[in-house]
């Protein structure tokens, strides 16, 4: 397969910056998730609501498609037997190296990892000494092999209790390090969105902490379907692009779950789809490619993630339901009702989006993926749209208000 990444003309990173002071940034989130303010921009227009009134933006028969990952606790503040004091904090499981296993093992679990004090620790076990239902346990973490910026970091524990059990009574959540201060108990609850059910982020899919039981529920009376993806949000979400030309950076890798029965709902829903959030996009449009995968005869379960410019190989005359049509029926003959896979795509301004015709989404850093992904869907209107919200008050970033940004399909084919 050509590698696309040959046939796209450079991106200048210095053309997506912008100015963001640190008070803009939202530290905390607002009392009520849905009275956040909300942008609507389509086609030039731009309007200003309340979260509360996205409903009313909708027409009946739309798809919204949510992330239902869990950020879990994947922050350890550990000691060596000095007293010196490390962080150790889990990216992705090693071995076991599926989230599901690696949260229920006992005794004993693997994760690749980074640590804060990395060169205090030569030797030796970091611990962390703890009761659990009135008996005194012990955690050890035991230092591996590097890979990349992260260790392989072994965990072991003598309480009978799986590693999420342990991991929750001992964690802290891994807020974002833009917000520049420590988690705290708010955190526990306002950093998940409300249908957040499978554990395995490190950041939360921040699109959909607005969302509430009673908005979604209004959703539904208005005709307005839900559904749900996985994607496990990793730490490189956070990683500024350093190149100059942002097609050399190179992208984090995530890990996503899609049902058979989400893909039959979108696909009889396209042209009506409205992903909550850049995880949700790249899950939805990722798909895609594995659909292409089997149209050319080969299996969408290789253990081959979906590249970061592999999207861009699929023909635009290849039509969208015939991709996803393809998948669905490799899995339906398959008996894989559950696909797990993972993905590293990039979507920029180049991409012609096959799935989604709007996002719903916060506002994202200077210089980042997620911009780039936002100029992708509104083109060179992303400038006016940052303006406006900040010249009107709008709160920036991950606990920071809202957008709801329909596809402009003429910049973007």
């Amino acid at each position: 397969m050509p590698h696309s990444k040959l046939k796209i003309n450079p991106l200048h990173i210095d053309d997506f910056d912008y100015e963001l002071p640190d008070e803009r940034i939202a530290k905390f989130p607002l009392p009520e998730r849905d009275h956040s303010k909300l942008l609507v921009w389509r086609q030039g227009n731009i309007s200003q609501r309340q979260f509360f009134n996205l409903p009313e933006e909708l027409p009946a028969g739309t798809l919204l498609i949510f992330n239902n990952t869990k950020v879990f606790r994947a922050r350890l503040i550990m000691h060596k037997p000095s007293g010196a004091r490390l962080e150790v904090f889990c990216l992705e499981p090693h071995a076991p190296a599926d989230y599901e296993n690696a949260f229920s093992v006992k005794g004993e679990s693997q994760w690749r990892c980074l640590v804060g004090g990395l060169k205090k620790w030569k030797e030796g076990a970091l611990v962390i000494d703890f009761e659990m239902n009135g008996a005194p346990c012990r955690l050890e973490a035991f230092r591996g092999e590097q890979v990349g910026k992260s260790h392989v970091v072994t965990f072991r524990w003598d309480a009978d209790a799986t590693f999420g059990e342990i991991i929750e009574a001992l964690g802290r959540i891994p807020i974002p390090p833009y917000l520049n201060r420590e988690s705290q108990e708010i955190d526990n609850t306002r950093y998940q969105t409300v249908y957040s059910r499978i554990e395995g982020s490190v950041a939360a899919p921040t699109a959909g902490l607005h969302f509430t039981p009673r908005l979604i529920e209004e959703l539904h009376q208005r005709g307005i379907g839900t559904e749900e993806v996985t994607l496990h949000v990793g730490a490189g979400t956070f990683l500024p692009v350093k190149e100059e030309d942002a097609t050399h950076h190179t992208m984090h890798t995530e890990h996503f779950i899609v049902r058979l029965s989400s893909l039959r709902n979108i696909i009889g829903s396209l042209g009506r789809v409205v992903s909550v959030g850049t995880t949700s996009t790249r899950t939805i449009e990722s798909i895609a490619a594995l659909g292409w995968r089997v149209m050319q005869g080969g299996s969408p379960e290789s253990e081959r993630t979906v590249g970061q410019w592999e999207i861009y190989d699929i023909p635009t005359e290849v039509p969208t339901c015939e991709l996803l049509s393809a998948l669905a029926e490799w899995m339906e003959r398959n008996g894989v009702d559950n696909l797990s896979a993972s993905t590293q795509i990039m979507i920029t301004p180049h991409y012609r989006f096959r799935i989604i015709d709007a996002l719903v989404t916060n506002f994202h850093q200077p210089k980042s993926t997620l911009l780039l992904l936002i100029s992708a869907i509104v083109g060179q209107e992303w400038r006016n749209i940052y303006s406006y919200a900040m010249d009107n008050g709008f709160r920036f970033l991950s606990y920071g208000d809202s957008s709801l940004l329909w596809v402009d399909r003429e910049s973007n084919d």
